[in-house]
Order: C-alpha cells, then structure tokens, then sequence
C-alpha cells in the first residue's frame, strides 16, 4: 500500500508529531488532563499508558483535534490539530453499529476513502485497490460481504483498523486496540502495529498495558496530567508507575508489574 500526501517529516518541527506546552484539556468543567508539557516524535510507535479514566483517550482526542486546547498549547503536524485532520486516521475503541444498519465490511472499510474521493464520487482502481489491501492486510477478506452487526468485537476491530489503513495516512491513533480482542485479532493488529506492515507511519496507540508500553519506541505516562515521557526504559520504572497508579495498585496488580519474560521474581528499575 503506498501512502500518498505530505512527506512523513514535512512541516514538522524536528520530526515531531506532536508538541505540547503547558497543555490543559477539559470536558466542561472537568479537567481530564492538567497542565503537561511533552512531545510525541514523528516516527515509529508511541503508547500512552494509564490507568482508567486518566486522560489517555482525551489526549487521542486532542491530537485528532476533536477536543480544543482549554490552556497552553498543542501543536500537531507543525500547526492546530485541526488542519492536520486530513493527515491522520483515528481508529476509536469500539463502535456500536444498529442491528437495522445494512452496512457491510467493504462498506465500511471503503469508508475510509471518503476523505479522499468525497462522498459521492464513486471509487477508481487505485481506491478499489486500497480497500483490497487493508483488508487483506487485516485478515478480512472472507468477511467482505458480511453486516457488521454479524462480526465478533474482534473482527469489527480489524475491520475498523483496515478503514484507517485505507484512508492511506501517515499517522495512526488508536485507541485501547487490544483490549479484549480474540487472540488472532490481536495478533492481526499487534503485527500491523510493530511489524513491516505499519510501512513507516506513525502510530499512537492508548493502553493499560505495561508490556505493550515497553515494545513502544517511546512511552507517554498520564495519570490526570502527564507524568513522564521518553524512552520506555526512562518512563517505566517504579516511581512513575506508583505516582500513576497508585502504591496500593503495585502491590496488587503482579500481572500489569510481570516483565515481557513474565519473570515472577523480577524487580522494577
């Protein structure tokens, strides 16, 4: 799949995604991330990890430029998240599609060319092509034909993965892509996420998962406000974890704490 549009460093400073200062994001009145300041480079695998209801999915969201910058600022693609929306495909956690709505995996899939050939232009080879491959890339081929009310959580999932991959953007937000999945779709999108198949795009994805933190290229920690930020050696060491999750959690939570060999023994940095 070839990606079309802006070179992946173009317009950025030092080939950064995203640059925050004395960033404040809200809900009303209720502050779901309070004054942080980090960045997010624009290559490789991010993973934002925090317990729930931290401010991790409010982030994807601001990065998206769904949610406005309250105080400080955030700039995105060398600019306001708003105009780098062309630029990035947002994958959400889960969608709820009504049982009455015919819409089938090619459809849906196919929904990601929208963007790019408007709403009622019909497809040429090229997008046709596009929706082919993320499907095939996805494992969902043979889902094609099928409603989306008729897929398992995991298949709707690779399904939603694929229509980012055939928006064809450079950057890709997904939020908690994971969780709770069936093992081969975890696989499916586990590989697309640190395997050949991400063909240089840069990816933010949002978990709860240590593990998955550690295989990230860099580590953003939030916990109502950015805790720490780097490399995973930097961030996922003891202290931060206790500041975001709680001293009580550690102690009771081993599987979040085993290391990638699941070593029972092993001791946090």
């Amino acid at each position: 799949m070839s990606l079309v549009g802006r070179a992946p460093h173009e317009g950025c400073g030092a080939g950064l995604l995203a640059e925050a200062t004395d960033l404040v994001l809200r809900y009303g009145n209720h502050t779901a991330l309070a004054r942080s300041t980090f960045t997010i480079p624009l290559d490789g695998v991010t993973a934002v990890i925090g317990p729930n209801g931290s401010g991790k999915s409010t982030l994807l969201h601001a990065l998206a430029g769904l949610v406005p910058v309250a105080e400080g600022r955030l700039r995105v693609l060398g600019g306001d998240p708003r105009a780098a929306r062309d630029e990035i495909s947002y994958v959400l956690q889960s969608t709820v599609v009504p049982h009455s709505t015919p819409i089938t995996v090619r459809e849906t899939v196919g929904m990601g060319r929208y963007p790019r050939v408007g709403l009622f232009r019909r497809f040429g080879r090229a997008d046709r092509a596009q929706v082919a491959e993320a499907m095939r890339r996805m494992g969902i081929e043979n889902l094609a034909g099928r409603h989306l009310h008729e897929l398992s959580g995991g298949q709707r999932q690779r399904v939603y993965v694929a229509q980012g991959l055939a928006q064809d953007h450079w950057v890709m937000l997904l939020d908690e892509p994971l969780t709770g999945l069936d093992l081969v779709s975890a696989r499916t999108i586990d590989g697309l996420i640190h395997g050949d198949g991400r063909d240089g795009r840069t990816v933010v994805l949002t978990t709860h998962d240590l593990n998955e933190a550690r295989a990230a290229d860099h580590v953003i920690l939030v916990s109502g406000r950015v805790v720490a930020s780097g490399s995973p050696e930097t961030v996922c060491n003891r202290q931060n974890l206790e500041v975001a999750f709680g001293l009580g959690s550690l102690h009771g939570w081993g599987g979040f704490l085993d290391d990638p060999a699941h070593d029972p023994h092993h001791t946090l940095p």
